[in-house]
């Protein structure tokens, strides 16, 4: 319902009418608003409150989703007023400039003005965009090989068959990139794609999907490979491991795996090499695993509190810095679960750590150690002052003393930041890492099989990568298994690394 205020009706009655039909749409429109802030009130007592309270992220979200399309419609449904108000600049960013346009004129009907009969000359025009979404499409594509034979010694020519990337298979590289991105990207599981697929009327069974992937994989391993060899290669890496539920058909249940982690990040300290992410399964979480991961690694490795990491450190090749993010976690639980003043000032005191950290950020690696050595360095050694002598103050099975203790413990790697300017207070890096593999486990409840966690592993090391450096993960994978199956030498596979990939195809992400 919108009004025209230059030609609003004289007719007294109908007036009123229109009045009245917008009090009573200003006052449903009301009620309904104060019925979604209370929503919201309790939705952030769910977020903020008690962790008992708590809702789990990704329903908080969906909860936020629900309340954004509400008010949507009520802003939809309310009164209008049509003004000729001058128009003002979007403040909506603009659509990308690689998206395909098609353009729509639409013109007036005459060039003769309406008013006096003249002649009408352009004098310029109002262009605006809307975003249009074209479905996604499937196709066949037919391959031809014409035959020839000749008369004279009856030999016939034909060209050979092209590669396929699985033996026998109907997919080409396009459809297994899709049916990889859909499941290790977006976490949609095999059998709700080909579900997708029979509402286009093709029937892909799920074992067919999960022998697409298992072929598309093969070929992706020596990439895998060099992807891993290039990040250990490096002298600053972020570590860290996370659990996945792997099916063990002999007892009828599933067990625990883990996804060992390695993340490379140098872009907060404007270091030379581009962000990456590798992914290497394991049955088990075994010291012996990331040992032998980085058997040939040389520098700082950023660590949680695991143990295993430690004997890392007996190798004179590698130094552990700690994570100040997971001691403050430690302070923080008791804190909430409390009230510390102890845990509170423990808080405040990291959180000034933080503050340099922010402004530092991005610079030289040679800055950032000027500026940590003038603000940091008093700041850690004012905090370890105060926690040893806080730590003699309380009992000793109390968890705030379990967290000074463990700050204490570590503090020759927590405070290893003050005399590199190129490692960082945290593994928030691969912390980030992870997350995509918290989602994959949400939607796809676990893995077949250890090998089924390889897979995982080797697809997530690329995409991820992808994403650290700005690259569509589908375009990537496609190009990479057309090369691949097209017989892309084996010793050029370095110009198939996303960041390489990137610099030749210049895709807009």
């Amino acid at each position: 319902m919108r009004f025209d205020l230059e030609n609003l009706p004289s007719d007294t009655t109908l007036l009123h009418r229109l009045v009245r039909e917008m009090a009573d749409v200003v006052e449903s429109r009301d009620g309904e608003i104060e019925r979604l802030q209370i929503i919201i009130k309790k939705l952030q007592r769910a977020q903020f409150g008690r962790r008992s309270e708590r809702l789990d992220a990704d329903q908080l979200a969906l909860a936020f989703e629900d309340l954004d399309g509400d008010i949507a419609r009520i802003r939809e449904s309310r009164p209008g007023i049509v003004t000729e108000a001058a128009e003002t600049p979007s403040r909506r960013q603009p659509l990308p400039d690689h998206l395909p346009r098609e353009d729509v004129l639409l013109d007036v009907d005459s060039e003769i003005c309406g008013c006096c009969g003249g002649a009408l000359h352009a004098i310029g025009e109002s262009v605006s965009e809307m975003l249009d979404w074209v479905p996604a499409q499937l196709r066949v594509v037919r391959i031809s090989r014409p035959k020839y034979a000749c008369r004279a010694c009856n030999k016939v020519v034909q060209a050979p068959a092209p590669e396929r990337l699985i033996a026998g298979g109907l997919a080409t590289p396009a459809l297994l990139a899709q049916v990889l991105v859909s499941k290790y990207c977006d976490h949609t599981p095999l059998y709700r794609q080909s579900q997708i697929f029979a509402r286009h009327g093709v029937d892909l069974s799920r074992s067919t999907l999960v022998g697409w992937v298992g072929g598309a994989c093969w070929w992706l391993e020596a990439l895998h490979e060099r992807l891993c060899k290039n990040v250990f290669a490096s002298n600053h890496l972020f570590a860290d491991d996370t659990p996945i539920p792997v099916l063990d058909p002999g007892r009828g249940r599933t067990k625990t795996g883990r996804l060992w982690v390695y993340a490379r990040e140098q872009r907060p300290w404007s270091g030379p090499e581009p962000p990456a992410a590798v992914y290497l399964y394991a049955p088990d979480r075994k010291a012996e695993r990331p040992a032998s991961h980085l058997e040939d690694f040389k520098g700082v490795l950023h660590v949680d509190g695991y143990a295993g990491f430690e004997q890392l450190a007996n190798n004179s090749d590698v130094v552990l810095a700690a994570c100040w993010a997971h001691t403050r976690r430690k302070f923080y639980e008791v804190a909430e679960a409390t009230g510390s003043p102890v845990a509170a000032e423990a808080l405040r005191r990291i959180g000034e750590l933080y503050v340099v950290e922010a402004r530092v950020r991005g610079q030289s690696s040679a800055h950032r150690l000027a500026e940590r050595r003038s603000f940091s360095r008093p700041i850690v050694q004012a905090l370890h002052a105060w926690l040893e002598a806080q730590l003699p103050r309380v009992a000793g099975r109390r968890t705030l003393a379990e967290a000074i203790r463990y700050a204490l413990s570590r503090w020759e790697g927590l405070t290893r930041f003050l005399h590199d300017g190129r490692i960082e207070l945290d593994t928030n890096p691969v912390e980030r890492a992870i997350r995509p593999v918290a989602l994959g486990r949400k939607n796809h409840l676990f893995a077949g099989s250890d090998g089924g966690g390889d897979r995982w592993a080797i697809v997530c090391s690329l995409i991820e990568t992808c994403k650290l450096n700005g690259v569509e993960p589908y375009a990537y994978l496609r190009d990479v298994l057309t090369r691949m199956v097209d017989g892309h030498p084996i010793n050029r596979l370095d110009e198939l690394l996303p960041w390489t990939w990137k610099n030749e195809n210049h895709v807009k992400t």
